[in-house]
């Protein structure tokens, strides 16, 4: 297993980063909008991996904190849930807004990731729930509403606009 990767910052994409190492070798990582937004324009990087093996490829994840890579983990260990469906969720809702969903059993909020549906959403929240109890995860009673009042509002204009509320969505 690779665990983390250091080296200088050659390529920075919203889906990936290339970083080339000491050895000269550029590794091709896959990485959530949250992990995006946290890697500045620095030469120097390091960035936590999961290392995945598949049939038909092998795939780097790349996290720049330990809380990430660790959610990342437990959401792939749900079933239904793969690599980038994890990743999806992880880029649409923050590291700790989704520990927080997952522990308020919020359904709707975790719906409204791109290509979660009702059951996969209620699978999430029975198989992980205890295990973020258990975990080293904070659960805070004060729930981010500045994002949610962000998406209504936005979603509110849109309607507004002309658009349908499902193609808003």
């Amino acid at each position: 297993m690779i665990h983390h990767i250091k080296g200088v910052l050659i390529e920075k994409n919203p889906a990936y980063v290339v970083v080339e190492t000491a050895g000269g070798v550029g590794y091709f990582i896959h990485i959530s909008l949250n992990t995006f937004s946290q890697l500045k324009e620095e030469q120097q990087v390091t960035l936590l991996t999961h290392y995945v093996v598949k049939e038909d490829a092998h795939v780097l994840y790349g996290f720049c904190e330990e809380a990430e890579r660790a959610l990342f983990r437990l959401l792939i260990s749900v079933n239904g849930i793969g690599p980038n469906t994890a990743c999806v969720i992880l880029s649409a809702l923050p590291p700790q807004e989704l520990v927080n969903a997952i522990a308020a059993q919020d359904v709707r909020l975790i719906q409204s990731v791109k290509g979660i549906g009702a059951k996969t959403a209620q699978r999430l929240i029975i198989e992980l729930k205890d295990k973020i109890a258990k975990g080293a995860f904070e659960v805070s009673d004060n729930f981010s509403t500045n994002y949610n009042n962000n998406k209504i509002e936005a979603l509110s204009a849109l309607v507004a606009l002309g658009f349908a509320k499902n193609s808003a969505e």
